[in-house]
């Protein structure tokens, strides 16, 4: 009985997907899901995965633990998808071995620094329409592009027209600093809240003083008005 449970256990864990085929690559275990309509990441995902391939689906977003039960997991193949979001926990628990991660060829326009921060992994982020802002300005100095693909990471998106259309390390490289730009904006937002404040603070203590005033001379006229006494 103890050799049958054993056996089940074994053929659970080397499970495949319905939708993939799964195979051995060099003595590691592959799972293929390329071009299979999925919508959404299989839950069912062998955890000995080493390869995992779902491009050219139709995955919209990636959520939170999406892959942390797979440990084992080197390279992640997302590109070809309809990708809008991502979760600033999407990779967590295959950041440490994993080596690849593809998601060029999507609709990503911005994506959380955090996601990012754990991953040693060479990144993809080509062909996406990008926003072109701080938090992708931060996503690039801290993450590992792959450099054959850095210069298709084009603004489709950005503060000033005339950086549209460019690829983001063009512009970076002509000295243009997106987080600087988003320092003076908090800046002057916080100079004209505080203005705001002082004047009403200003505002106040002058209908205050006209307040006390006019009942000062109205408390004059009244003793003046009064019969005088010897």
């Amino acid at each position: 009985q103890a050799f049958f449970c054993l056996l089940l256990c074994i053929s659970w864990g080397s499970s495949c997907p319905p939708s993939c085929q799964c195979t051995e690559r060099a003595g590691a275990k592959a799972v293929l899901c390329s071009s299979r309509h999925l919508e959404e990441i299989p839950k069912d995902i062998p955890k000995d995965a080493v390869f995992l391939k779902l491009d050219a689906n139709s995955i919209t977003r990636i959520p939170s633990n999406a892959f942390r039960h797979l440990s084992h997991l080197e390279e992640l193949d997302l590109s070809r998808n309809a990708i809008e979001k991502i979760d600033r926990a999407a990779f967590k628990g295959v950041a440490a071995g994993l080596r690849t991660l593809d998601l060029s060829s999507n609709r990503i326009r911005s994506i959380p620094k955090e996601a990012l921060l754990a991953l040693n992994a060479k990144l993809r982020l080509a062909n996406n329409p990008w926003h072109c802002e701080c938090a992708l300005q931060e996503v690039l100095w801290e993450a590992r592009l792959d450099p054959d693909s850095v210069q298709d990471i084009t603004c489709h998106t950005a503060p000033r027209e005339e950086y549209v259309g460019k690829p983001l390390l063009q512009v970076l490289d002509a000295g243009v600093n997106f987080c600087s730009v988003r320092q003076r904006t908090t800046d002057v937002a916080m100079f004209i809240t505080m203005f705001g404040w002082f004047t009403m603070v200003i505002v106040y203590v002058i209908c205050y003083v006209r307040h006390n005033r006019e009942d000062t001379c109205k408390h004059v006229d009244y003793l003046k008005s009064l019969p005088s006494t010897q």
